[in-house]
């Protein structure tokens, strides 16, 4: 006998059963976090009398190697010729490393891995694993660690190189250019560094943020850090290093044609008035004008009263006096452009600014016209700046106002005489409540003088280039942002940073940053304490909405 079950139980019973299903749906469980284990090695960790071909590293799980290129450092270092990482591609549970050359005897070798070791399903980093191996009776022990910091940024970048060179009979200052060191190791992602397995001996130690990544100082690119003294081990091993850009040499490179009446005269490294001389034969109605290039190495040779195909100059070459030849080659002809060079609102302590492609020699203030929102004509005056490629229009300056500034044919002469059609320009400027103020009480002991910077993304918008009695600074009528305050130590009193240099053992000239950001609202003053010293507030914190101010300017602020 059959049993028969009605059709609408057995619907029932399978709506029950996908609900159920649902419910039931598997979730992935938590995230592993735990990063994998080393669990053999062979050779064996701390391996003396090494002679084998390479290593290999067993892990609990699989992993794979992620910028391992970047991450691994070999000390001794090794070229990437003379060894290879396995496995390329794809996980496996051990990781080998495979000799192509011989290594140096009696040697304690280090190979850092970083965090290059990862698991294979979330990545996560073995740390620092590290193996170490000696190719003679015992492995060194010394160590030396400490602190890299930028000698001029807040932020120090991550990935300097710290290399140890061995002083002996072959070794001198000149060696970090053309060797490599006996021992390596990196800051990685920190500032801290540590060199492990070191044997006795005396040393020079240099920071260096290798661009190439080949070990040598290359002074054109890289950032480099030294120590005053040489390092001798067995000592007290905690050393700090300061990391900073050398004024690259300066040497002059081929001039060339821009067109008729404009050569560049190209250099490599930083330009500081060095001399040169136009010797080609010219006829006395001949004229030049010299400018610096503001984005390119390069200075502009702007002439005229000649027609020439060709111009000679005597440059002083690697200490020896060349003649370089520049050639006129398809010339493009200028016209005079005039623009405005300030951007969005204009500041209450600015003033409006003119940017020309072309040197400006000559300036009428008879022939401008500025008006303001009233359509009231406002006193102004023209003034060639540096450079001859930037004019001023020196006006009255007032908050919540509009101003048009009308340039008549003969307002500006360039260098050859050429004159622009009549032009409009517009600017505005917010009212002063949409300002803030920056009060800051310095405190700072210190035999130098010294230059105090006030930072907004990136750059200085206000500064002060000697102390002033009292050491209360103001700085009034800012944008609401954040801003970074830095003090430099002014050893030689020239009113700028100084960088240093290796050969000469000059350090950089000290740069000391407030310990935080300063976080400026419109309509707010600010009051803050700059103790170098400690570097932290010894006085509360205050902020109070401002009214309506009217401030001088300083004599000592820019």
């Amino acid at each position: 006998m059959k049993l028969r079950v009605p059709f609408y139980l057995f619907t029932l019973l399978l709506l029950i059963t996908v609900q159920c299903a649902k419910r039931a749906s598997p979730t992935g469980g938590p995230r592993d976090s735990i990063p994998p284990s080393l669990i053999n090695a062979s050779p064996k960790l701390n391996t003396t009398f090494f002679d084998k071909e390479g290593f290999t590293l067993t892990f609990d799980e699989y992993v794979t190697l992620k910028d391992v290129s970047k991450q691994l450092i070999i000390s001794p270092p090794l070229n990437s010729t003379q060894y290879k990482v396995y496995p390329t591609t794809g996980a496996s549970k051990k990781i080998s490393l495979e000799l192509k050359d011989s290594l140096m005897e009696n040697t304690t070798y280090t190979f850092n891995f970083g965090e290059a070791i990862v698991d294979f399903n979330e990545s996560n980093p073995t740390p620092f694993l590290t193996y170490t191996l000696s190719t003679g009776a015992t492995i060194d022990s010394l160590f030396i660690k400490g602190k890299v910091t930028d000698a001029f940024e807040k932020e120090t970048e991550s990935f300097v190189s710290l290399q140890l060179y061995p002083v002996d009979s072959v070794y001198n200052d000149s060696t970090i250019y053309s060797a490599k060191p006996l021992y390596v190791t990196s800051t990685l992602d920190t500032t801290i560094f540590r060199f492990q397995n070191l044997r006795a001996g005396k040393y020079n130690l240099i920071a260096l943020q290798d661009l190439a990544g080949n070990y040598l100082f290359d002074q054109s690119v890289d950032k480099i850090g030294f120590v005053d003294q040489l390092i001798e081990l067995p000592q007290d091993s905690i050393i700090d290093l300061r990391l900073f850009k050398e004024r690259t040499n300066f040497s002059w490179d081929a001039p060339y044609f821009i067109n008729e009446h404009h050569i560049a005269l190209a250099y490599y490294g930083d330009y500081e008035d060095e001399s040169f001389e136009m010797i080609s034969e010219v006829p006395d109605s001949f004229k030049s004008l010299v400018t610096r290039h503001r984005e390119k190495d390069s200075l502009n040779y702007w002439f005229r009263g000649a027609t020439l195909d060709s111009i000679k100059f005597e440059l002083e070459i690697q200490d020896t006096l060349r003649i370089k030849t520049a050639f006129l080659k398809e010339p493009i002809k200028d016209s005079l452009v005039i623009t405005k060079f300030n951007k969005g609102t204009l500041k209450l302590k600015n003033k409006f600014e003119l940017a020309s492609n072309l040197p400006i020699t000559r300036v009428n203030s008879d022939r401008i016209l500025v008006t303001n929102k009233d359509t009231l004509p406002v006193d102004a005056k023209l003034e060639i700046l540096e450079n001859y490629d930037r004019i001023k229009v020196d006006f009255e300056v007032l908050p919540s106002d509009q101003y048009q500034i009308t340039l008549y044919p003969n307002a500006l002469e360039d260098f050859w005489g050429q004159t622009h059609d009549t032009l409009v320009f517009k600017t505005s400027t917010k009212k002063i409540e949409d300002y803030g103020n920056i009060y800051l009480r310095l405190q700072h002991n210190s035999p130098h003088p010294y230059i105090l910077e006030l930072i907004n993304n990136k750059k200085v918008v206000r500064r002060y280039d000697r102390p002033i009695p009292g050491n209360n600074y103001t700085f009034e009528l800012l944008d609401s942002g954040k801003y970074t305050v830095r003090l430099i130590e002014d050893a030689n009193a020239n009113r700028q940073w100084d960088t240093g240099n290796y050969l000469q053992k000059i350090q950089p000239e000290n740069v000391i940053y407030y310990w935080k950001e300063i976080d400026l609202r419109a309509n707010w003053d600010m009051n803050e304490t700059f103790n170098t010293g400690q570097n932290y507030p010894d006085l509360p914190e205050s902020a109070t909405a401002s009214g309506v101010l009217e401030v001088p300017d300083s004599p000592n602020q820019q």
